[in-house]
C-alpha cells in the first residue's frame, strides 16, 4: 500500500515533498500524482522496470502506450523528432496544458513507451504540484515522467487522491507514493492531436477543442477516420464504472442519475451529479460515476450534454462508458 501526501503550502515541506517523489522515480518506484486533466500514474520514462510496474499495477494491456510528460518544451527533442510548425504552434498556445502530442520518436522512446510503434505521445500538465514535480525530477537527471492515469485499466479515471488510493493502494509499494494535489480542474483526459501528418488530427477528444486548434494553427482539422496509431483511452469500452451505464435514458425509481441541472430528477432517482455547464460536467463526470459504485448502485442514466467544444469529449467518455 502507497502511502499518500497531502501537499504543504510550507514552502520547504513542499520541496521535500517533491525531492522525495522525485527519487522515487529516479530509483524506479511509482508516483501517482494530480494533473488539471486526471490523476496520473508516474514513473521514469527511460525505466524499462519501473514503466513494467505501471502496467501490473493498472492491468493494463502491453502493447498500449503511455504518455510521457515533460517540464519543458525544450524537452521534447529527448523524445521526439521532426516536429512540424503547426506542432510548435500548439506547443506555443496550450502548454502547458490538457494537450497530448503524437510525434515521431527518437532512440529515447523506447518500445516499452510506445506500445511498439514509431511515435510518441508528450505533454506538459497545467497543475502547479505537477510542474514542480517534473522541475525537482529534472534537477535529479530525469527527462520524462510516463504517467496514464491512475486507475486500473478501464475503470473510471481518478480526479482526486481518494480515488487514487481505492483503485490502486493494494497495487503499489510501501515506498510508492501518492501525492495529493485537491481536485482536478478539468476532469477528463487530455486531448491528443497527431502531428505525424501534413495537419493536426484529433485522436482522442478533450478540452483543447477542434476549433481552438484550428484558431492556432490555421489549419483544417483533418479526419482521423484512417488513423493507425494507437492512443489511451481509444478502446471502446474505457472509463466504467461496475455500475451499467445507460445512455440519453430517464432513470427509475433507485437508478442514479447524471445530467444538466436544467433536467429535473425523475421520481424516485438518486441524483449523481447535475453541473451547471458543459465545462463542470467535465469536471464532475467521473467523481459521479464513482459515487455509483460508491453506493451500490446497479444502473446510471446520463444525459448527455449537446453541442461542441468540451460536449464533444464529454459525449466520448460517457459512450465508451456505456458500451459493451
Amino acid at each position: 500500500m502507497a502511502y499518500a501526501f497531502r501537499v504543504s503550502k510550507n514552502p520547504a515541506e513542499f520541496l521535500q515533498a517533491l525531492t522525495q517523489a522525485a527519487s522515487r522515480l529516479m530509483a524506479g518506484g511509482l508516483v501517482a500524482f494530480p494533473t488539471e486533466t486526471v490523476y496520473g500514474l508516474g514513473a521514469n520514462a527511460e525505466d524499462e522496470a519501473g514503466v513494467k510496474r505501471i502496467y501490473l499495477a493498472k492491468n493494463r494491456p502491453a502493447d498500449h502506450p503511455l504518455i510521457v510528460h515533460i517540464a519543458h518544451p525544450s524537452d521534447l527533442d529527448h523524445f521526439a523528432s521532426a516536429v512540424p510548425d503547426y506542432a510548435n504552434d500548439l506547443m506555443r498556445d496550450f502548454w502547458p496544458g490538457p494537450m497530448t502530442l503524437i510525434l515521431p520518436r527518437t532512440k529515447n522512446a523506447k518500445d516499452f513507451i510506445t506500445g511498439n510503434q514509431e511515435t510518441v505521445g508528450l505533454r506538459i500538465p497545467n497543475h502547479p504540484v505537477a510542474l514542480a514535480l517534473l522541475l525537482a525530477y529534472k534537477n535529479q537527471g530525469g527527462h520524462g515522467i510516463a504517467a496514464p492515469s491512475a486507475n486500473r485499466y478501464g475503470s473510471v479515471s481518478p480526479t482526486d487522491a481518494k480515488a487514487v488510493e481505492t483503485e490502486l493502494g493494494d497495487h503499489l509499494d510501501a515506498d510508492d507514493m501518492i501525492l495529493d494535489g485537491g481536485t482536478s480542474e478539468v476532469g477528463l483526459e487530455s486531448t491528443i492531436i497527431d502531428c505525424t501528418g501534413l495537419s493536426p488530427k484529433i485522436l482522442r477528444p478533450g478540452a483543447i477543442t477542434a476549433e481552438m486548434i484550428e484558431g492556432s494553427t490555421s489549419m483544417v482539422v483533418a479526419d482521423p477516420s484512417t488513423n493507425s496509431i494507437r492512443v489511451s483511452g481509444s478502446h471502446a469500452k474505457h472509463y466504467s464504472p461496475k455500475a451499467r451505464v445507460i445512455v440519453g435514458s430517464e432513470a427509475q425509481a433507485g437508478e442514479g442519475f447524471i445530467a444538466l441541472s436544467d433536467h429535473p430528477t425523475p421520481i424516485g432517482a438518486i441524483r449523481l451529479a447535475e453541473p451547471s455547464n458543459n465545462d463542470e460536467f467535465a469536471a464532475v463526470l467521473y467523481s459521479a460515476l464513482r459515487a455509483a459504485d460508491e453506493q451500490n448502485l446497479n444502473v446510471v442514466h446520463v444525459l448527455p450534454p449537446e453541442g461542441d467544444g468540451i460536449a464533444i469529449a464529454i459525449r466520448d467518455r460517457i459512450q465508451r462508458a456505456a458500451a459493451g
